[in-house]
């Protein structure tokens, strides 16, 4: 019956000429789902699959809805870290079954954090910093009690950090019963809960049809408060027009991927609103150091100076960030509001004139062909020439831009930048950190990918991992961010902010600075 529901509900969402209002029990979001491979939360990294695990899995702590300054408990009833920093004790709270019906207890969070470990996939280094290796995690991630377990670290960390990285996707407690009938050659459940589901949020999933949709629906099992709608339908829409049409006549309730132009139309719609977020990802330009040209510290802070900032941000991002010229987004611990360059061309020569290049030089830059970018190089390639920068831009898909951009084969690339979780060191780590610049390096950071060599920035940002006072930490990335902004070849640009355009009839839905933290379960409808 439930499947006959199902196919007459999908028939009203688009594949029948007359429009039909969504069903009052129902949120239908329009997003873009073709990046998402995956629901298995050890693997889950970006995107639609990134807000599917903050609604339907658990963690041991997460962040509040307003505060994102620390977290908060989730499973977790309490904690205590030991007098030498290394080592978190978690009590849990009792009496909470995951979907299926099988009793949560620290077995399965203990499983679930080594599974991750063990797995290995892209967002496992979130773990894996804290010296977990596949080895070792049994014996640094173990089981004391019923409820009861302790995490060892390897070094003496700030204590946020690895609260901070415990509200990741990665850390998400899953079923491991359910799993263990599930597992194929020894693969924790893998195969089958890229697909499906073991978790015990307040969602769940009922189906995914890759490229398609996406069906959570009400956990009557879960511990908390009740979602206030039955189910939440993901919606894949690619353009941004055909969200606003599907939008405007009611076949969808919010949508995610609205453009500049298609967010001043909704403004004039008295039926529809919208709602924005600054989010973790900032914009940038990077100017790599193995072109002798750029590698000049004059020319890196000419190249500052050329750029409009406000014009950008009134046009190209309009609705969709804000000047941000430091690599923390504001809301992380220790970001900063300093934003000191401006177009100035005369001061941009003076420093080219300086650096021995009085007419300016010939650059090319990587720049997406899809999004924003490509209005982000044009308008950039305009002030620069006023300068004698001249910059040929080479359009590509998002694998040949990132390609050369690992390679270090670029001389200019517009990107972006997302913290994996929210703490600084995810951008610090990133940003201002190179512990080795050879070209065959492990360690591939931002830094590293522009060939800027900085042990002593290196240091910093290593120190500052370990400063157990919050306050004290705060300061030191602030510091950080300081001598970056000066001396870095990154033009740091936008904030990027998350923007939905929704029915007027929808309560509740807010957009969190990360995906994960998009709390489709406090949402109702009138």
């Amino acid at each position: 019956m439930k499947g006959l529901v199902l196919a007459g509900f999908c028939l009203s969402l688009g594949f029948l000429p007359a429009p039909a209002a969504t069903p009052g029990d129902t949120l239908v979001i329009a997003d873009k789902l073709d990046l998402t491979v995956t629901l298995d939360p050890a693997e889950v990294f970006g995107g639609t699959g990134d807000a599917v695990m903050g609604n339907t899995y658990d963690r041991l702590v997460r962040f509040g809805d307003q505060d994102r300054s620390r977290p908060v408990p989730d499973l977790a009833k309490s904690w205590s870290v030991s007098r030498d920093g290394r080592t978190f004790s978690f009590e849990l709270k009792p009496g909470i079954r995951f979907a299926s019906g099988n009793p949560l207890t620290a077995e399965d969070v203990v499983w679930s954090l080594q599974r991750a470990v063990i797995l290995d996939k892209s967002p496992a280094y979130i773990l894996g910093q804290f010296g977990f290796t596949r080895d070792n995690v049994a014996r640094m991630i173990r089981q004391t009690g019923p409820l009861t377990l302790a995490i060892s670290t390897d070094k003496d960390y700030a204590p946020s950090l690895l609260l901070n990285c415990l509200t990741a996707n990665v850390a998400s407690v899953v079923d491991k019963k359910l799993l263990l009938t599930r597992e194929d050659r020894g693969d924790f459940g893998s195969a089958w809960l890229r697909t499906n589901y073991a978790g015990s949020g307040p969602l769940k999933l009922r189906e995914w049809r890759p490229g398609e949709l996406i069906l959570l629906e009400r956990n009557d099992a879960y511990h908390g408060p009740r979602a206030g709608l039955a189910r939440v339908i993901y919606r894949h829409v690619n353009e941004s027009a055909t969200q606003r049409m599907l939008l405007e006549k009611g076949d969808i309730d919010v949508a995610l991927g609205l453009g500049p132009q298609d967010l001043d139309a909704v403004a004039r719609e008295p039926a529809l609103k919208t709602t924005a977020t600054p989010l973790g990802e900032v914009l940038y330009i990077a100017m790599n150091q193995k072109n002798p040209v750029l590698a000049k510290p004059e020319v890196r802070e000419a190249m500052k100076w050329l750029v409009d900032y406000t014009a950008i941000e009134a046009t190209v991002m309009n609705h969709l960030g804000v000047i941000q010229q430091n690599f923390l987004p504001d809301g992380l611990l220790g970001s900063l509001s300093s934003n000191p360059y401006r177009l100035d061309v005369a001061r941009a020569k003076a420093l080219l004139a300086k650096a021995g290049y009085p007419d300016g030089f010939k650059v090319t830059m990587d720049v997406r062909s899809n999004g924003f970018s490509q209005g982000l190089a044009e308008a950039f390639q305009q002030t620069a020439r006023q300068a004698g920068v001249e910059i040929e831009i080479l359009p590509g898909n998002g694998q040949q831009v990132m390609s050369r951009y690992f390679a270090r084969k670029h001389d200019l690339a517009i990107m972006r930048w997302t913290a994996d979780y929210w703490d600084p060191h995810s951008n610090a780590g990133t940003f201002a950190s190179n512990p080795d610049n050879s070209d065959n390096a492990r360690s591939r950071t931002l830094a590293w990918r522009n060939a800027w060599d900085i042990p002593e920035l290196t240091r910093k940002s290593a120190a500052a991992v370990l400063e157990r006072d919050g306050a004290r930490r705060a300061a030191l990335y602030r510091d950080i961010q300081d001598e970056f902004r000066r001396n870095s070849p990154f033009i740091m640009l936008f904030q990027t902010i998350g923007v939905a355009a929704l029915r007027a009839d929808v309560d509740g839905f807010k957009l969190g600075p990360s995906a994960d933290s998009t709390c489709l379960f406090k949402v109702t409808k009138r």
